[in-house]
């Protein structure tokens, strides 16, 4: 009995624990997606360039 019980305060204070990070994943989630979206924006056109440099070598155009 004494088990179960120590059980089940160990699992409501898990999901107790867990429900209060939520903001900080919401935070580095958007965080990263950010820094996607700057990376993309300053090395897009370098990399598009670099693309059409590959498939023209590759091509022989």
């Amino acid at each position: 009995m004494k088990i179960e019980s120590t059980v089940r305060r160990f699992l409501r204070t898990a999901v107790r624990d867990d429900r209060g990070d939520v903001p900080g994943w919401v935070l580095i989630t958007l965080m990263t997606a950010g820094l996607v979206i700057i990376i993309w924006a300053i090395a897009g056109p370098a990399l598009s360039q670099l693309f059409e440099q590959a498939i023209a070598r590759v091509s022989g155009i």
